[in-house]
């Protein structure tokens, strides 16, 4: 960054008092963390004004006000980005294995270094609770390049019997849901396997990404190997589109994965796309109900609904749906809404404001098909930013529209089932095919469960679990491609 660029030391903010089971102290996050006024492109190793002269601003979602500005690239910003990642190519591909895993552990070790740093912006950048970020984001993007960094000298042994080459220049897209993390899922294996990357972060939460580049100098990674350019979608379209790009990775919407496979089409690139999902929860009468219905708080409400995985589809059985719903509206009024940097939070702020609408959209129309809400009643929310109340909906039928449609919010479509069958048909009932659960206590029903459930990775009695050494990704509409472990790897190499 230039020496022109001021700084302003953030301080961290109280919320607004909230109501509920329990009352809590105040315990907001004092780490002081210090924001730019003004962020540029990365590009072959240096910070670079924007070729378009263009800033936007990235707002908190907690609080609605700006943080920072941030470069927006244009088609000659990412042309340079391409050039400088073609460049370092033939250099970063002929360093050893040993060599490069040096890069990826010096990367890891400084993300743990810099964690809580990092978790503070995550949180004040993309509005989820500061325990999420610390806890969960932040040690999984560092296992992910201490990971990686250990395959970069094995990778003759990960494919029996073919010598695996780098595909080249790796262009890179990510959401807006898990911004640290997304961009480790994709550079950590693609500088294993010996290549170059070029990433476009989202538009509403660039921040970290363009901390991880300041943490890219501090290890000497060599100019050019990564490259961040920022902006909105005309910047991940310009990306998309250059034909220096020999491999595109894109985590986001099945709409616009569907415009990027169609870009891709147009000569030889390899992609992978990781997209929406409606997945769903199938609790059997067997199931131990406390540990399912954490299982289900977890994976819908603790992260607002901000995970492609979310299991935003309940199908109960018949025979406890009341006892189901009466230990969901108990653990709900537990749920504190309120700052995400205050450690007590349990639910944050939604990212932007367009995200907000399209959720409140969602439940009114829910409600006007025949869904009765459920929501914590008189909670107050705080007056700044964007906020929304966990909530989950009786009464669906599986043709309604929240029961067949990504929300991407804090709400749950609760829905029944008599027998194994009639619940496999209602969970496979959707285009999407990302993530599922399957809770009950007899061993072969979950083997069976797991066999015909159409669904890209299902956990069994748990809920949102990561690892690196774990492949993730969908089928059908929720895209193709697998990230972490071996499987992740294969979208990286030419054999």
């Amino acid at each position: 960054m230039t020496d022109a660029m001021s700084s302003k030391s953030v301080e961290i903010h109280k919320g607004a008092p909230q109501e509920s089971a329990w009352d809590y102290a105040p315990a907001p996050e004092r780490t002081p963390v210090v924001i730019d006024d003004r962020y540029d492109l990365f590009i072959n190793g240096d910070f670079q004004s924007p070729r378009s002269r263009r800033w936007f601003k990235t707002i908190s979602p907690s609080t609605g006000e700006p943080l920072a500005r941030i470069a927006t690239a244009n088609e000659a910003d990412v042309d340079d980005a391409v050039s400088a990642a073609r460049e370092a190519l033939p250099g970063w591909s002929r360093l050893s294995g040993q060599e490069r895993a040096k890069y990826l552990f010096r990367i890891a070790r400084r993300i743990q270094e810099r964690a809580r740093e990092l978790s503070v912006l995550e949180t004040m950048d993309g509005g989820k609770p500061i325990k999420e970020s610390r806890d969960v984001d932040i040690p999984l993007a560092a296992r992910h390049f201490f990971y990686h960094a250990g395959w970069a000298d094995k990778l003759r042994w990960a494919f029996a019997g073919a010598e695996a080459k780098p595909v080249g220049v790796c262009g890179q897209i990510i959401p807006w849901n898990f911004p640290l993390l997304m961009a480790a899922w994709k550079i950590a294996p693609a500088l294993a396997c010996g290549n170059t990357c070029v990433l476009k972060p989202a538009e509403t939460t660039s921040l970290t990404a363009l901390r991880l580049a300041e943490i890219f100098q501090e290890a000497g990674l060599p100019p050019g190997v990564v490259n961040i350019v920022t902006g909105a979608g005309k910047t991940g379209q310009h990306l998309a589109a250059h034909q220096g790009i020999d491999k595109l990775a894109f985590t986001g919407s099945t709409e616009v994965g569907r415009a990027i496979a169609e870009v891709a089409a147009v000569g030889d690139r390899n992609l992978t796309l990781e997209l929406g999902g409606k997945s769903p929860h199938i609790i059997f009468a067997d199931a131990a109900l406390d540990q399912a219905i954490e299982g289900i708080v977890t994976g819908i409400w603790f992260n607002q609904g901000h995970v492609c995985c979310a299991g935003s589809r309940l199908f109960v059985e018949e025979s406890i749906k009341d006892e189901v719903i009466r230990r969901l509206e108990h653990r709900m009024q537990s749920l504190r809404v309120g700052d995400p940097l205050d450690k007590n939070t349990d639910i944050g702020a939604i990212n932007n404001p367009e995200q907000l609408k399209k959720i409140q959209a969602y439940v009114e129309t829910g409600q006007s098909e025949g869904g009765r809400l459920h929501e914590i009643p008189n909670q107050s929310l705080p007056n700044k930013g964007y906020w929304h109340r966990p909530c989950f909906l009786t009464g669906v039928q599986p043709s309604h529209v929240i029961a067949r449609e990504e929300v991407f919010g804090p709400v749950l479509a609760v829905m029944t089932f008599r027998t194994p069958e009639e619940a496999l048909k209602r969970a496979n009932n959707t285009p999407y095919g990302l993530a599922a659960g399957v809770w009950t206590d007899k061993g072969a029903r979950i083997f069976e469960m797991a066999k015909r459930l159409e669904a890209g990775v299902i956990w069994c009695n748990t809920y949102n679990q990561f690892d690196a050494a774990s492949p993730f990704g969908g089928i059908k509409e929720s895209g193709f491609g697998r990230e972490g472990g071996r499987h992740g790897l294969r979208a990286y190499v030419r054999l």
